[in-house]
């Protein structure tokens, strides 16, 4: 497993008190202070510079949505696979406008998909119906894990100082309801949303299939509670969650910031500092989404969502959407000056 280095206290409070220097009324930046000071201590100066971000796109199927928990079909999952190496999906035209590259990850689309521009670190085709039967084995889920730790890595060596990771997978929401409840001791319905936009009869179906796969998935391995993080990935997530997780673990590694975007994402993200705690010190919400378990995810992670735009596409989109913001927070304590080096009068007292 990776080695994750803690941010320093010493290098968050140092970049809080230079941020109280700068000519401006302490805390009239509000959040972008905050962010900028969590930068600097990644960064360990005062100066941090964020150039070129990357975002991987992981996508994989699900054998769950033979419950009939989605709104569209199986085989989107790899039409879309298509669509973003086309550049015609809703992540290309985002990252293009917030200088960003997209790297589309394929560990586990049920059908052959070779397109150009896809990397191709299929485990298997697709998972299994977590409703019924485990995910995948855990060898199956350390090799997803690994996957999306090269693809980060691979970003990385190219240039990135900035790490996302989206997704894809028809089905995701509710492998990723099922594990955010494993992991977070919630039920089902506290963290199962509509998804695609599933009707009345859709969400019924939904929450039986998340609520069936907690209660086969506690039975096996004899309860939540003491369950290793990769058990309970390998029992109730998906391919594409356990590869966001690795663009999370190796990102920090790096000792970069990485953007965790909407809820199946975020699945990943919460994992990922299950698995090592330090993850979460490199860890920035992009946005907050409409879904209901998106709100208890970031609530246990501590973590405030930069944007908040009633989104629930996934892709990675929210994420990039906050590498700008991101960006301003970095140029602010970089290129303000202080009160002394511009010659203004402080505040009195």
């Amino acid at each position: 497993m990776v080695e994750v280095k803690p941010v320093s206290k010493e290098w968050l409070e140092r970049a809080r008190a230079y941020h109280d220097q700068l000519t401006k009324p302490a805390g009239s930046l509000g959040f972008l202070e905050e962010l900028g000071v969590r930068l600097a201590a990644i960064a360990q100066t005062l100066k941090p510079r964020l150039g070129p971000g990357a975002v991987v796109v992981c996508v994989a199927d699900h054998g769950v949505v033979a419950e009939g928990v989605s709104a569209y079909p199986a085989e989107v999952t790899a039409q879309m696979v298509w669509n973003f190496v086309r550049g015609g999906a809703a992540i290309n035209q985002v990252a293009r406008a917030c200088g960003a590259v997209v790297r589309v990850l394929d560990v586990g689309v049920a059908s052959a998909v070779e397109a150009p521009g896809v990397v191709d670190r299929k485990v298997r085709p697709g998972s299994g119906n977590i409703a019924r039967e485990p995910a995948m084995t855990l060898a199956e889920a350390e090799a997803a894990l690994q996957a999306g730790m090269e693809m980060a890595r691979e970003a990385i060596r190219e240039g990135a100082t900035l790490l996302a990771a989206g997704d894809m997978g028809i089905g995701n929401t509710t492998a990723a309801a099922a594990l955010s409840a494993a992991l977070l001791g919630l039920p089902a319905e506290a963290v199962t949303g509509r998804g695609t936009g599933v009707d009345e009869a859709g969400y019924a179906r939904k929450l039986g299939a998340v609520r069936a796969a907690l209660a086969r998935a506690e039975s096996r391995l004899g309860g939540f509670s003491r369950a290793e993080p990769l058990a309970l990935l390998a029992e109730l997530g998906g391919l594409e969650i356990a590869a966001a997780a690795g663009v999370f673990l190796a990102g920090a590694e790096a000792g970069l910031p990485v953007v965790a975007d909407g809820f199946p994402v975020t699945a990943g993200a919460l994992l990922a500092v299950r698995m090592v705690p330090e993850v979460r010190d490199y860890l920035f919400a992009g946005h907050r989404s409409v879904e209901p378990g998106h709100a208890r995810q970031l609530e246990a992670l501590g973590l405030r969502p930069i944007l908040e735009l009633d989104m629930r596409l996934g892709e990675g989109t929210g994420a990039v959407l906050s590498f700008p913001v991101l960006r301003a927070a970095a140029e602010v304590i970089s290129g303000m000056a202080t009160f002394a080096e511009a010659g203004v009068s402080g505040r009195e007292g």
